[in-house]
């Protein structure tokens, strides 16, 4: 009698990882651009590591950061839902590892594995959740708490794992983009945030987990004026 082959569990990490005729792995450097606003919209990408911003351009040529990326992160799923063209610009922050997969290659795995379907629609809503904060956060908070929870963001607070560095790569003027002001406020903020403790800066910007008192309403106080090009 023919003994039945035990079938391996899939799994969604093995499976991001392997190259195949659905799958490829591209290393992206730093502000070099993953795709653009029109361009054909036929692939699903998944960050292995690094970070990535995503950029609108206004018909007069307007820039605005909507997005920052982070490892573990899908992006450009909205071919699923039938988008032909890419609505934004995806542009590397750091060195970036990223997965693309094909439309038909995702649509099959979401219909024959649980776990791969389980783990998109967890990012879907986690996404959904994150457009929602993003807007109440541009709608009505400061551009000093934008900037506080830009930082967060950055750092992986929120997510599973350790919180990491913001490197220095990542510049006074991108975090001005993103944020939607000036760096000269950004200049001031990230002094006051140094001063208060809520950050260090040797080298990259470590993101303390007090700053997260910025973002929940809570102001400490200053205990000595700022100096300037304390950064």
């Amino acid at each position: 009698m023919k003994r039945a082959t035990k079938k391996i569990p899939f799994s969604p990490k093995d499976f991001l990882s392997v190259v195949n005729d659905g799958r490829t792995q591209s290393k992206y450097l730093k502000n070099q651009t993953i795709y653009r606003q029109g361009d054909l919209a036929d692939s699903v990408f998944y960050m292995q590591t690094g970070k990535a911003k995503v950029t609108v351009f206004s018909e007069q040529g307007k820039e605005a950061v909507v997005a920052v990326l982070g490892s573990g992160e899908f992006f450009g799923e909205g071919c699923m839902a039938g988008q032909a063209l890419r609505l934004a610009t995806v542009v590397a922050l750091t060195t970036c590892s990223i997965t693309r997969i094909t439309k038909a290659e995702i649509i099959g795995v979401i219909h024959t594995e649980p776990a791969f379907a389980e783990l998109f629609i967890s990012h879907l809503l986690a996404r959904n959740s994150r457009v929602e904060e993003d807007l109440v956060d541009q709608l009505f908070n400061s551009s000093e708490k934008r900037l506080a929870r830009t930082l967060l963001i950055l750092a992986n607070f929120g997510k599973e794992g350790e919180p990491e560095p913001v490197l220095a790569k990542i510049s006074q003027e991108t975090l001005a983009e993103i944020v939607g002001t000036t760096r000269s406020r950004v200049s001031f903020f990230m002094n006051k945030f140094r001063r208060l403790g809520l950050i260090s800066y040797n080298g990259h910007i470590e993101v303390h987990r007090s700053l997260l008192n910025v973002v929940l309403h809570e102001k400490p106080k200053l205990k000595s004026q700022l100096r300037k090009g304390d950064i």
